[in-house]
C-alpha cells in the first residue's frame, strides 16, 4: 500500500483485475460483494477508473467502496468536491456498496499537501455526498475512520447528522 511509479501502469490495472476475478471465483459471493476501495495513487483512483475496473471485472459480485476524500489528489479536485461526487455517483454510483466518512484539507504550505481530517473541518461537500448517498439503497453503509479517540468519532457523527438533518436526510 503506497505510492509506486508502476500503480497506475497497465501492467497494474491487469493484475488487479485477474487478482480480483479471482477472489470472487473462489468465494462466489452470493449474498455480499467483494468492493475495492478508491485510493489517491492506484487504481481505481478516478470516476472513469472505478467505472473501466467494473467493466473489466465482470462480476456481478463486485461492487464499489467509494471514499471520496482518498480521491482528492489535486487542487482542481479539492476545490470542487461536489463536483467529484456528483461525477463518481454518475459513472459508478449503483455499483456503490458501502463508503467512508471523512473530510480533508489543503495546507497553506508549499508543495500541495492535502491532509485528511474529521468530518466538517475540511472541505468535503458533505451537502451533495449525503444527497448522492441518499438515492442508494438505505442499508449502504456510511463509515467513519481514521480518528484518534472516542471523542473524534462523536464530533464527526454529529458533523455528518447535522447536515443530513438539515437535508431532511435519515442517517
Amino acid at each position: 500500500d503506497g505510492p509506486h511509479t508502476e500503480n497506475l501502469s497497465d501492467e497494474t490495472f491487469e493484475m488487479i483485475v485477474e487478482t480480483t476475478r479471482g477472489i470472487i471465483d473462489a468465494v462466489k459471493p452470493s449474498r455480499t460483494f467483494y468492493a475495492l476501495e478508491t485510493m489517491p495513487w492506484i487504481f481505481p483512483h478516478t470516476a472513469d477508473a472505478y467505472l473501466r475496473l467494473i467493466k473489466a471485472v465482470d462480476r456481478k459480485s463486485f461492487a464499489a467502496h467509494f471514499d471520496p476524500v482518498n480521491m482528492v489528489a489535486s487542487p482542481e479536485i479539492y476545490y470542487d468536491t461536489a463536483r467529484l461526487i456528483r461525477e463518481c455517483f454518475a459513472k459508478f454510483g449503483r455499483y456503490v456498496r458501502s463508503c467512508h466518512a471523512k473530510d480533508v484539507s489543503l495546507a497553506e504550505t508549499l508543495t500541495v499537501h492535502i491532509t485528511e481530517t474529521r468530518p466538517g473541518l475540511g472541505a468535503l461537500d458533505y451537502r451533495t455526498y449525503l444527497s448522492e448517498l441518499n438515492r442508494l439503497d438505505p442499508d449502504v453503509p456510511l463509515m467513519l475512520e481514521h480518528l484518534h479517540d472516542a471523542d473524534e468519532y462523536a464530533r464527526a457523527a454529529a458533523y455528518v447528522r447535522s447536515v443530513a438533518d438539515k437535508l431532511n436526510i435519515a442517517l
